[in-house]
């Protein structure tokens, strides 16, 4: 099992930054990917962005390529979504979720464990 807690999450300001947080524990030795996404209200969920464990690499959707960054430390099994430039648009619940397997990691099904998710709300 792997027990994900999200943070970080707040209102802002249109342009303004936040930074995420999801906190992996239980057993994290498994993990492979652990993504990002998140679901506008009356929207579906979404791909926001992920990154390999173990190797680091990373995938960023499009909408926000350039705007948010997806980090990691290891030491801490803590993943970070650094978001800057936010639009009112990026307004949604922010859920993180870890995948053991390999393969595809942009889509929901594809992960195993999420956390409760964490609201952020950019005014304009």
């Amino acid at each position: 099992q792997v027990q994900l807690v999200e943070s970080g999450g707040g209102l802002v300001q249109a342009g303004g930054s936040l930074r995420l947080s999801c906190a992996a524990s239980g057993r994290t030795s498994s993990i492979n990917y652990l993504g990002w996404f998140r679901q506008a209200p009356g929207k579906e969920r979404e791909f926001v962005s992920a990154i390999s464990w173990n190797a680091g690499s990373t995938a960023t959707a499009d909408s926000v390529k350039g705007r948010f960054t997806i980090s990691r430390d290891s030491a801490k099994n803590t993943v970070y979504l650094q978001m800057n430039s936010l639009k009112s648009e990026d307004t949604a619940v922010y859920t993180c979720a870890a995948k053991i397997g390999g393969g595809i990691f942009v889509r929901e099904y594809a992960y195993d464990y999420w956390g409760q998710g964490t609201q952020v709300t950019v005014s304009s």
